[in-house]
């Protein structure tokens, strides 16, 4: 994708019309060409966003297997100690 062009003269003199002093349409203009010029390597495309999707989904799943083992192993745990207490309470 190329860039489109920029025509800061004309930028300046829209800004200075609608009230803007010289020096802030220019400061105002320059930013403006900063920030559009950024370094694009820098943003994340599709590509990235789907890779971080796939990421979440695995660690939902990866978190999922912990509940569950949490919950069987509680379960277990709950068992062993209310029949270990059955047999302390038998004549």
């Amino acid at each position: 994708m190329t860039a489109a062009a920029f025509d800061i003269h004309a930028a300046v003199k829209t800004l200075c019309e609608a009230g803007a002093d010289e020096a802030m349409a220019e400061a105002i203009v320059n930013t403006a060409r900063a920030a559009a010029g950024a370094d694009r390597d820098e943003l994340a495309t599709k590509a990235d966003l789907a890779e971080v999707r796939a990421d979440i989904a695995d660690l939902k799943a990866d978190m999922l297997k912990v509940a569950i083992g949490v919950v069987i192993a509680n379960a277990t745990l709950t068992a062993v100690l209310v029949f270990g207490a059955l047999r302390l309470l038998q004549p």
